[in-house]
């Protein structure tokens, strides 16, 4: 068996980046050419939107429906949905989320939770590396705002 020693950084670096896709090889013999250490991030998701109206008997909103897809160990990049209002549905898998300043949460198909306006979504993946996750999302917005601005 090949001896391995690792630097406390280098072990607490790897480990938290292990659940993304870190991966590195013990230290090669001479005569074994060098491995790379390689970094994948993870697939994002996919937004469809099905409905965008805009509400007759509330001027200036918008009524918009998505469907968000996350394939197996996806995560969305931090973002807000600027001042809409924001209810989100788990149609199939779990999903955890979290917004700035509040814990973490995991939701299951059938459960839900809402975000006011300006909330700052700083965490949303899929929680599972082989099943997919999909959520029905449905945003109240000033009418011409985007549905997401990106960090």
């Amino acid at each position: 068996m090949i001896g391995m020693r690792v630097s406390g950084a280098v072990l607490a670096a790897g480990m938290a980046a292990g659940a993304v896709g870190w991966t590195a090889t013990a230290p090669r013999p001479a005569d074994r050419p060098a491995v790379a250490v390689t970094w994948q991030e993870p697939p994002e998701e996919t937004v469809s939107v099905l409905l965008e109206q805009a509400l007759p008997n509330v001027p200036g909103k918008t009524f918009t429906s998505a469907i968000v897809d996350f394939p197996p160990g996806s995560r969305a990049v931090p973002h807000r949905h600027g001042q809409a209002f924001v209810y989100a549905y788990v149609l199939d898998g779990t999903v955890r989320s979290q917004l700035e300043g509040q814990p973490v949460q995991t939701y299951t198909a059938g459960q839900n939770w809402v975000e006011p306006p300006g909330a700052h979504h700083v965490l949303t993946e899929n929680t599972s590396s082989t099943q997919p996750a999909k959520l029905l999302v449905v945003f109240v917005s000033n009418t011409g705002d985007p549905i997401r601005v990106a960090d």
